[in-house]
């Protein structure tokens, strides 16, 4: 595992854009050699997008396959390379969404889905703006010291491990007054989960954004990280949802589902589409994975 982290470290003392060529490369073999992780990806864009033909899922898996080496490459660059040249690939875009809120002493929930750039986005977000985070450990001990450690890169970030519920998180956010870095759209099984759709599928979410939102009167504001085809990425906020959370939790469920489900139409290749994100179905429904 450290021979890895050297592997990282040398990878980001090369210039951006070839570390992004040699990113495209692995991840144009990984789609053939990476049989597993291509079937949920050929399913997850089956089920999410039947309208469109054989040709362009795979062109667009193809793609992402490419997106996640391009994610998976840059840890040496969110790990070990100078602040100020991590900042120098993310613009902010409407980021004055996210300042109004916390310059008149809103507590904010960032609504942040899994798209491909999120680390390095948030990475440079965490220079300027104190987060609070939810962590699982590793199950590597030298995996879990390295990602602790880049986490707390900036000493700006407060963790939260995912064992310790609802609870912690709610005590942390009034605590520290520092965003909640929210990242809800994965499978975590039934317990605490409901259906609600998407991409006109019932998928198991958690339901814990109206909640933490109702407890805490935080404000949510979406941030989508997006990358540019100069591989440098955009965080984009959105303005603070209103009329959130309200009595239904459901609907504020599905809310959070079509807002996510919108932004990853607009970037399909850039979605996390390698996760079982439909692995949990309703009582008496077949299995979508095999």
């Amino acid at each position: 595992m450290k021979f890895a982290f050297f592997i990282l470290y040398l990878i980001q003392l090369l210039p951006f854009c070839l570390i992004h060529k040699l990113a495209d490369f692995v991840g144009f073999l990984a789609y053939y050699a990476v049989k597993p992780r291509r079937k949920v990806g050929e399913t997850n864009l089956r089920k999410c997008f039947p309208e469109w033909s054989k040709t362009k899922r795979t062109a667009v898996l193809k793609c992402h396959f490419q997106h996640m080496a391009k994610l998976m490459f840059e840890y040496g660059l969110y790990w070990y390379a100078p602040a100020e040249r991590l900042r120098r690939f993310v613009r902010y875009q409407d980021k004055h969404h996210l300042d109004d809120a916390l310059s008149t002493g809103e507590k904010v929930i960032l609504l942040y889905p899994h798209f491909t750039a999120f680390e390095m986005a948030v990475y440079t977000l965490n220079q300027d703006v104190p987060l609070t985070s939810m962590y699982s450990h590793q199950k590597n001990r030298a995996m879990d010291e390295q990602i602790l450690k880049g986490r707390h890169r900036y000493n700006n970030v407060f963790l939260i491990g995912r064992n310790e519920g609802l609870r912690a998180i709610i005590k942390q956010i009034r605590k520290s007054g520092a965003p909640f870095l929210y990242l809800p759209d994965q499978d975590f099984g039934r317990n605490d989960s409901i259906f609600v759709n998407f991409f006109g599928i019932p998928t198991a979410t958690i339901a814990g954004l109206s909640r933490i939102a109702g407890l805490t009167g935080a404000k949510v504001i979406p941030a989508i990280p997006t990358r540019e085809p100069d591989n440098t990425v955009t965080l984009r906020f959105y303005p603070a949802w209103e009329n959130f959370p309200t009595e239904n939790a459901e609907a504020d469920t599905q809310r959070m589902n079509d807002f996510i489900e919108a932004r990853a139409r607009e970037h399909p290749e850039q979605y996390f589409w390698l996760h079982k994100r439909f692995k949990t179905r309703p009582e008496g429904e077949p299995g979508f994975y095999g």
